[in-house]
């Protein structure tokens, strides 16, 4: 997918907060996470909570979460939850027939396999993640005001990329741990990346 969206002006007063939900135990073996709906860890909950002074000195013109638990429970606890919004479009990557398996493994029968190139097999493909992309930034560009995005790594990370016009495989050089959030905004009229992976303290 080719890049899109930079210099559009219409939404360049947005600034965009994409908060990556907590720890879950799959998170922290790191098995793919996409349509298996688990609930944060007690380390989850603990990082959500982190959240919620950061937040609090915000005011936010939309609130949208993925309909996937860890996402919607992150968004409660930070104290987002009477304000958001279910966007299907911001639920995790499909993983097909990786779900639930970790890097290592897949690559045991696909060497060399990378996500943001390869997609998954019966899954997703890095196309139809953009376009899911560029609904929720098309959304939020709309929204007159700050916004945020409750949701997951991978699709979290090609709304970075896409946010800044660039193709979806940027994402794979967008490394985005648990619990943590971003900020995305304008320089003018250009879109820009102003927080990324950022810690709360």
């Amino acid at each position: 997918m080719t890049g899109g969206h930079r210099g559009r002006t219409e939404g360049a007063d947005v600034d965009v907060f994409a908060i990556r939900h907590g720890e879950t135990a799959w998170s922290l073996s790191g098995q793919h996470t996409g349509t298996t709906d688990i609930p944060l860890t007690d380390n989850g909950r603990r990082l959500a909570e982190r959240l919620r002074p950061v937040l609090a000195k915000e005011t936010f013109a939309l609130v949208l979460v993925s309909p996937m638990q860890r996402a919607r429970e992150t968004c409660e606890i930070s104290g987002l939850g009477a304000q958001a919004v279910i966007e299907p479009d911001l639920r995790e990557w499909n993983y097909g027939a990786y779900e639930g398996r970790t890097t290592e493994e897949i690559r045991r029968e696909a060497p060399g396999w990378e996500l943001f190139v390869d997609g998954s097999p019966g899954g997703e493909t890095p196309d139809e993640v953009g376009t899911r992309a560029d609904r929720v930034i098309a959304r939020a560009r709309q929204a007159g005001g700050k916004v945020a995005l409750f949701a997951h790594g991978h699709i979290l990370r090609v709304v970075g990329a896409r946010w800044i016009g660039s193709p979806t495989v940027l994402g794979q050089h967008l490394l985005l741990g648990t619990g943590t959030l971003c900020v995305l905004g304008y320089y003018r009229e250009t879109p820009t990346i102003n927080v990324w992976n950022g810690p709360l303290v």
